[in-house]
């Protein structure tokens, strides 16, 4: 019987003590005194710097290579274009890029949290590149989803089956016009389709982003970017080997060529050349939106800010500079009068341009488009990591643990929202339009449809005035001994200081400036 009372005792003791202790326990969790397991959850970064390069060169690289440089480049002077083009990309793309990383780096955050631990004036910089990325994000997942509706459009072609590009033959031929034009406006015409083709593109960036920086986004631009290449100059020897594929080339790269021979009416001025090649370089480069900002956040500190600043521009340069050689050559050789840059050359003249190719076209249209397709993916990526990243950094400081998958769904749903308005107006042609709302009658670019409106808003205010202000934290705020110090982390002297000073205090400024003047007048006036 004692030792009956004696066990109940200890056992009654022990509860006691027991319970005492995880009372203490949590009490100290309370206090963010200790930390879950599952919330001490390490940020991870980029397993590798090649991995890394890829994501920043995948970010960089997007439709406006494909689509705008070529024409840009033709249009303004050929190989002037170009040395202006590299010129502005040195003095001030590079200067933007670094000084990117370097804050993104040194913080170990997302584009608000950066912004506000170097200088907390300029926190709201930071809420404008997530602005900036959702507003992209809306018109870019659109313009995904007509790329991966021209991969099927050529796999139909292929195949000879009912869903290819050529059904449209008969009516092209009996409207005087071309199966790439046909093919194009049945897709505006079918807002419920273009829709569907947006929300899968959506679907497809949200899964990267779900599977997290290293398993995600550096998996698929580790693979995706080389494969790009490759397909690039598949294309590139394919469209420069046509017949008549010269005067591509001429118009390139001969000046006065384009307006000798009446592509273009008059040649531009000097500052209309630099204006467009600064605005082609910038938002070429996915700068002023955080994407850097939030890339070089899980950047390691032994990797070299310096060298992989300019190797990023570099390899941006390369890929536009490969689109030209690959689009150009074929819309002289096979679509003489088709467009030359924007979506009418995308969907309208490089469709015809297969179509009209020979058995082989079908093929080659599918390895265009899908390498469009991922350019376009590539770049949808880094914007959502920017949104996803701020979010998912404020709950793992707060002790909530990684909320990625959570955050990255809300952020998917929002953007799908966005992304469905811009589809379903199919380029202003709805009766819910920016001008049909405001009751404009002859609306400028901003205000002729929801894509263009987002576009205006985003790349053309908000992403130059953010890299443009940031320029000014850089060199009057916070020094650019900061960026200096976080650059000579990985062992290396930054050798490009002196420039780098000279540059970020008056010449990427006065190229900013240009910049926005450049696209303030482009869409509102």
């Amino acid at each position: 019987m004692t030792f009956g009372k004696r066990t109940l005792r200890n056992v009654y003791s022990y509860l006691q003590d027991f319970f005492l202790a995880v009372r203490y326990k949590y009490a100290r969790w309370e206090a963010g005194e200790i930390v879950r397991r599952e919330d001490m959850e390490e940020r991870k970064g980029f397993g590798s710097n090649f991995g890394f390069l890829m994501a920043a060169v995948g970010s960089a690289v997007g439709l406006g290579n494909i689509w705008g440089f070529p024409y840009k480049m033709g249009a303004n002077g050929g190989f002037t274009f170009l040395m202006v083009y590299i010129f502005l990309g040195v003095t001030t793309g590079f200067i933007v890029m670094i000084s990117e990383l370097a804050i993104g780096r040194k913080t170990g955050k997302g584009a608000v949290e950066a912004y506000r631990m170097v200088s907390k004036k300029f926190k709201w910089m930071g809420w404008m590149g997530i602005a900036s990325a959702f507003f992209i994000l809306f018109f870019y997942c659109a313009l995904g989803g007509y790329c991966i509706k021209y991969v099927i459009l050529n796999v139909g072609d292929l195949l000879k089956a009912g869903f290819g590009a050529n059904v449209f033959a008969e009516a092209a031929a009996a409207n005087g016009t071309s199966v790439g034009a046909e093919a194009w406006s049945a897709l505006i015409a079918n807002p419920t389709e273009a829709v569907i083709y947006g929300l899968i593109f959506v679907a497809l960036t949200m899964l990267i982003v779900l599977g997290g920086v290293g398993g995600g986004i550096e998996k698929v631009c580790s693979v995706g970017m080389p494969a790009l290449f490759v397909a690039l100059l598949i294309c590139i020897i394919r469209a420069c080997t046509l017949p008549g594929a010269v005067n591509g080339l001429k118009y390139m790269f001969v000046p006065g060529w384009a307006v000798a021979n009446g592509v273009i009416e008059e040649a531009p001025n000097i500052f209309q050349v630099f204006a467009t090649a600064g605005g082609q370089m910038f938002f070429s480069l996915s700068l002023g939106m955080g994407a850097m900002i939030t890339y070089g956040s899980y950047l390691g500190k032994k990797e070299n800010i310096q060298k992989n600043g300019l190797l990023i521009v570099i390899m941006d340069s390369i890929v536009a500079f490969m689109a030209a050689l690959c689009v150009l050559p074929g819309r002289f050789a096979l679509d003489p009068n088709g467009d030359l840059g924007g979506p009418g050359l995308l969907f309208v003249t490089m469709q015809n341009v297969f179509s009209r190719m020979g058995g082989m076209g079908p093929l080659f249209g599918i390895l265009f488009y899908l390498l469009v397709v991922f350019a376009a993916i590539s770049s949808s990526i880094s914007l959502l990591e920017v949104i996803v990243a701020h979010f998912v950094d404020k709950a793992r400081d707060a002790g909530k643990g990684d909320k990625r998958k959570v955050y990255t769904l809300i952020a998917a749903a929002a953007v799908s929202l966005g992304c469905t308005l811009v589809c379903a107006d199919a380029l202003g042609n709805s009766s819910f339009s920016p001008a049909d709302l405001l009751g404009i009658a002859e609306p400028k670019a901003w205000a002729a449809d929801w894509l263009d409106f987002w576009d205006a808003v985003s790349e053309g205010v908000m992403m130059p005035l953010g890299a443009l202000l940031m320029t000014f934290m850089v060199a009057y705020e916070i020094g650019t001994d900061v960026v200096k110090d976080e650059i000579e982390q990985c062992g290396n002297k930054f050798t490009a200081f002196k420039f780098y000073n000279v540059c970020v205090r008056y010449v990427a400024p006065l190229g900013l400036l240009l910049v926005l003047y450049g696209q303030i007048k482009q869409f509102f006036f």
